[in-house]
């Protein structure tokens, strides 16, 4: 008995050890303005609670044990835009005020939320600029560019200063995590790719992993979708809106130029885009142009009504299986608006014409 308590004893030590050295005690007190709302503490490479409570008489609390120096936030479950309340487990007491949206806890924390704020509200403002911006006809927009590029730049210079002065501390590892949401991913890469030494933080290490991860992934679909360039066709059999079969071999290799195009009626940018092909397609059809419309719709009725109502006098054919589509796996489709160009002999020898990268290559083949 006496040895198994000693054992227990020697376990209970070693636990407290390792706590000690690997984590650090969290203490979250905060006050918030209405009762029953769910509290959750988020870890940042994960994104899952490691710990919530209750808001009760205005007020709440979460102690426990996280990683030293993780990147946590803390966020109410309300609906509607909140604050991101993100502090570095230091191991000093945080204090969080969802009425003025404030944290307050060791000089690091402190300034990293005071720089939150700062590009908040300058981010605000730029936010309101190209709103009506956005809402001005194309001439005043045109004449406005380089007002709007100044814009910008205010907030953007904003972020890198306050980059900048703290990329050898943890506040820029927190600045990192709410830059995410709002710059270009060119520059958060350029940012990320510099020197400092936030790059050892185990929240900046796993955010090159997976944008690394995310780039080998790119590249190979992109290899995907181009294999099909410079072979022959590969074959389709879907019905029409009358559910009729076809296959593609009905109208590519006929000695015509076939644009097979990959849209959906819930498809945003296939809007947008279908003017585009739809002049196209008036310019060049009576020259020998044809077009096969392959749609990643679910619904019959949907389809339907777009092929009507976005006038697109082609051929439709659909298998009305959403991203089931056969076409997703035989020409590696997972992004639309996509489409392919066959050659009169059935050879595809381009992909992804869009706008006036359409209307150039059709120009080139029918001058």
């Amino acid at each position: 008995m006496k040895m198994l308590k000693a054992l227990f004893v020697a376990l209970a030590a070693t636990v407290v050890f390792s706590c000690s050295q690997d984590g650090k005690k969290y203490v979250v007190k905060g006050t918030a303005p209405e009762d029953g709302v769910q509290v959750y503490l988020l870890d940042q490479i994960t994104g899952k609670p490691i710990d919530s409570t209750v808001v009760t008489n205005g007020a709440f609390i979460m102690k426990g044990v996280a990683e030293k120096d993780a990147l946590l936030n803390v966020r109410p479950a309300a609906p509607g835009p909140h604050w991101n309340y993100f502090f570095i487990n230091d191991g000093v007491p945080v204090k969080v005020n969802f009425a003025d949206s404030t944290l307050v806890g060791s000089e690091e924390n402190t300034k990293l939320m005071e720089s939150c704020r700062q590009i908040h509200k300058a981010y605000s403002t730029f936010a309101r600029y190209a709103e009506n911006y956005r809402a001005l006809p194309e001439e005043e927009r045109a004449a406005k560019k380089e007002e709007r590029r100044a814009e910008f730049n205010k907030w953007a210079d904003c972020y890198k200063h306050l980059f900048e002065e703290n990329r050898d501390n943890n506040v820029s590892v927190g600045l990192m995590a709410l830059l995410r949401s709002y710059i270009p991913r060119d520059t958060y890469g350029e940012l990320l790719s510099s020197e400092g030494t936030f790059k050892n933080h185990p929240y900046v290490i796993d955010v090159q992993r997976k944008r690394d991860e995310a780039a080998a992934k790119e590249k190979a679909r992109q290899e995907r979708k181009q294999s099909c360039i410079g072979k022959p066709f590969l074959e389709l059999q879907e019905a029409d809106p009358d559910g009729k079969m076809h296959s593609l071999s009905e109208y590519a290799g006929k000695g015509k130029w076939v644009l097979v195009d990959f849209w959906a009626s819930w498809c945003g940018p296939c809007k947008r885009e279908m003017p585009n092909v739809v002049a196209a397609y008036k310019k060049y059809h009576k020259k020998g142009f044809e077009i096969v419309g392959i749609s990643f719709d679910d619904k019959k009725e949907d389809w339907v009504k777009a092929i009507k109502e976005w006038e697109m006098p082609w051929i439709h054919l659909s298998d009305l299986k959403g991203w089931y589509n056969a076409a997703h796996e035989v020409y590696a489709v997972d992004a639309i608006p996509d489409n392919i160009l066959i050659d009169p002999k059935g050879v595809v020898v381009t992909r992804d014409l869009r706008g006036a990268d359409l209307e150039k290559k059709l120009d080139e083949l029918f001058k």
